[in-house]
């Protein structure tokens, strides 16, 4: 799913309004949907910090602690949405897999549904995960810098493969690489609407036929081997299009303090 479910803003007071936001990238020098297009299927079990999430859509995650998971503000869940580590195909009964459930949802406090900023949220599952080769944690990033463009970064979800097909049942990965903010931004690609913004990371190829698609929402980015974004959105009904690559909030350094907090509770 991605961004496309309507979610309560929550009132908050955020630094920078989208067109600070916007003249600032003016600035720089030049340098809405979610399914894996363009990938590849996995090894099964390969990715154990991958989290499918079976809420009103289909989702995905990662574990960040045995009891924690982090994903996109958008995806809509509830009390019976099915919260699956250790899970390769959607459908076929696994022994790997681990079914829990949301003891309760954390949204980050400043996302807003209409200019995807701040496009996450923490999971606190009802009982602890049980760790083994299957089912891992991911490692928050030590710090909340930004991914320079030109670098590679992987994506993995249950997503579309094609526009409006249905979900893969099994877990499949594409490489995509970080495209500059500014060419996101221009009058072939997003045009500012939305902003692609300092919080966002933008990534696919330039060609197209490399992209997060309906479904992979939630996922997350890992760049170099780092847990670097949250799969967020993209142009409906065109993933893979190159006029819309997709979009990724970034685990920024106040994303990062908001998570730990979280986790802590002291927020």
């Amino acid at each position: 799913m991605w961004g496309t479910v309507a979610t309560m803003r929550n009132s908050c007071t955020c630094l920078a309004s989208s067109l600070s936001i916007a003249i600032f990238l003016l600035q720089i020098p030049g340098d809405f949907c979610v399914e894996i297009i363009g990938g590849n299927q996995v090894s099964p079990h390969s990715r154990p910090y991958m989290v499918l999430l079976k809420g009103e859509k289909i989702c995905a995650g990662a574990l960040i602690a045995k009891d924690w998971v982090l994903t996109a503000a958008h995806c809509a869940l509830n009390r019976k949405s099915q919260v699956i580590l250790g899970a390769h195909s959607i459908t076929k009964r696994e022994s790997e897999k681990q079914i829990m459930y949301v003891k309760k949802e954390f949204p980050y406090p400043c996302f807003d549904q209409d200019t995807h900023e701040g496009d996450l949220k923490l999971l606190q599952l009802n009982k602890k995960a049980k760790i083994n080769k299957k089912v891992s944690i991911l490692p928050l990033p030590k710090k909340g810098d930004d991914v320079k463009p030109e670098t590679v970064c992987k994506v993995a979800g249950w997503g579309s493969i094609h526009n409006n097909s249905p979900q893969s049942d099994t877990l499949r990965e594409v490489n995509i690489t970080v495209i500059n903010r500014r060419i996101c931004n221009d009058e072939k690609h997003y045009n500012y609407n939305p902003v692609i913004g300092l919080n966002m990371i933008c990534a696919g190829s330039l060609k197209g036929g490399k992209d997060s698609c309906n479904g992979d929402s939630g996922s997350p980015l890992i760049c170099e081997g780092t847990f670097r974004g949250i799969t967020a959105f993209g142009l409906p009904g065109k993933c893979g299009d190159p006029r819309g690559p997709g979009i990724y909030t970034l685990l920024s350094q106040k994303h990062l303090n908001w998570i730990i907090k979280t986790m802590k509770g002291l927020v």
